[in-house]
């Protein structure tokens, strides 16, 4: 299964950790999770909170259960989270195949231009008004976290892979 859901990337990687200690080891409900990563972290929104329980889902750092969401006793080591990116965020072998096949450093809008395509249909009848704007969005915080996980580098707004 692949997660669609990604946060804006924090400063460093030490905010995943911090972000997957906030998630209980015994299951509690979305409510619950998302009061306690607004309560360790520094969030500040439940929708925020609730992005990041999906994305620690996403990144094998979190797992929802029957009776709700527990942290998975996983250190999120740079490698470990550069394959789940890689295997369950929707659109990330794409824009990494994107990256690949440019000649030069791409900006995110020539990144996006070329990534359209992959946006669902259903996307596109789900917010007609809006969907570019979400995505473009979604493929510049795809960007910042391939370079916060070491598999691209941005140099002056341009993106290639390393």
């Amino acid at each position: 299964m692949q997660f669609k859901l990604v946060p804006e990337p924090p400063e460093s990687l030490e905010f995943v950790a911090e972000a997957q200690r906030a998630v209980p080891l015994v299951p509690g409900s979305e409510d619950d999770c998302c009061a306690r990563m607004l309560d360790r972290t520094d969030l500040t929104s439940r929708d925020e909170a609730r992005t990041w329980l999906t994305y620690l889902r996403a990144l094998g750092l979190a797992e929802e259960k029957s009776s709700g969401f527990a942290r998975i006793r996983r250190d999120p080591e740079p490698e470990y989270l550069r394959e789940q990116f890689r295997e369950n965020v929707f659109g990330v072998p794409a824009l990494l195949e994107i990256l690949e096949g440019a000649d030069e450093s791409l900006s995110a809008e020539e990144v996006f231009a070329e990534f359209e395509d992959e946006v669902p249909t259903w996307e596109h009848h789900k917010n007609p008004n809006s969907w570019e704007e979400i995505w473009s969005e979604r493929v510049e915080y795809l960007l910042d976290w391939s370079v916060l996980l070491g598999l691209a580098e941005e140099v002056d707004g341009e993106y290639a892979v390393e």
